[in-house]
């Protein structure tokens, strides 16, 4: 592990700058997406300085040590992430130099936390909007009067047209 790696996979950060990575100039190959993993699905935690195995058994917690040096070394004012349920809908971590937010209330009906959307002005000023979670939310169905298509029977079957040759959606080759 490089001693600036921003993530133990990461063997130096310093070919990615923020220049490179907000104009899209970063080249991302499968090695990279490896290297970046780790800022997706790492936590952080508050215990922890530095890096550590997570928990969960999906990548690592990490301090806000790491946070810190992170935005300096890239020139950052503030990392956005999400991934992790928080209780109010979003949580500042590292004197508030990362966030995370969450935007599913009652997430899989087993948490009671908010959701919430962050709002980044053009000044790059940046807002929450809360969304309180609902006791009892209303369950609404759908109902129509009327079906609004044709039965079955009465529907003109279209002719399968043939795929042009070339490379379908799935990478396969069609001749």
């Amino acid at each position: 592990m490089h001693p600036n790696s921003p993530s133990p996979n990461v063997l130096s950060y310093k070919q990615y700058t923020s220049k490179r990575l907000t104009e899209g100039k970063s080249t991302l190959n499968a090695e990279t997406v490896l290297e970046f993993q780790d800022l997706l699905w790492s936590d952080p935690d508050q215990y922890t300085q530095g890096w550590a195995r997570n928990s969960r058994g999906v990548s690592y917690v990490f301090g806000a040590d790491v946070v810190k040096k992170f935005c300096r070394d890239m020139d950052l004012d503030l990392i956005a992430r999400a991934h992790q349920v928080v209780q109010d809908g979003y949580e500042f971590f590292a004197d508030r130099r990362l966030v995370t937010i969450f935007s599913a209330p009652k997430y899989c009906g087993e948490f009671d936390n908010n959701a919430a959307v962050m709002i980044v002005s053009k000044n790059l000023e940046c807002s929450f909007e809360v969304l309180k979670a609902m006791d009892n939310p209303p369950r609404v169905r759908a109902r129509l009067k009327q079906p609004n298509a044709p039965p079955i029977d009465k529907m003109k079957r279209r002719k399968k047209k043939p795929m042009k040759s070339g490379v379908g959606m799935s990478g396969e080759r069609v001749k």
